[in-house]
């Protein structure tokens, strides 16, 4: 077994979290196109952008997922 590669639980928590942060991402994106205050639309924005990194974090770790038994 390597020792690299994610457990099966971690790779179904790590799928989770993926697909968590996805729905975030896709609604905050939504919400600003609708937003007319300001400062929300700010803080939004920074919700994706904090969205996106943490996409590219859990993608990274996705990578050592194990597909099979």
């Amino acid at each position: 077994m390597s020792e690299d590669a994610l457990a099966y639980h971690e790779t179904m928590d790590t799928h989770e979290m993926l697909n968590f942060k996805t729905i975030c991402l896709i609604r905050s994106k939504l919400m600003i196109g609708i937003c007319f205050d300001n400062d929300l639309k700010k803080l939004m924005q920074k919700d994706v952008e904090q969205s996106v990194a943490a996409i590219q974090e859990l993608k990274g770790l996705y990578e050592k997922a194990r597909t099979n038994y």
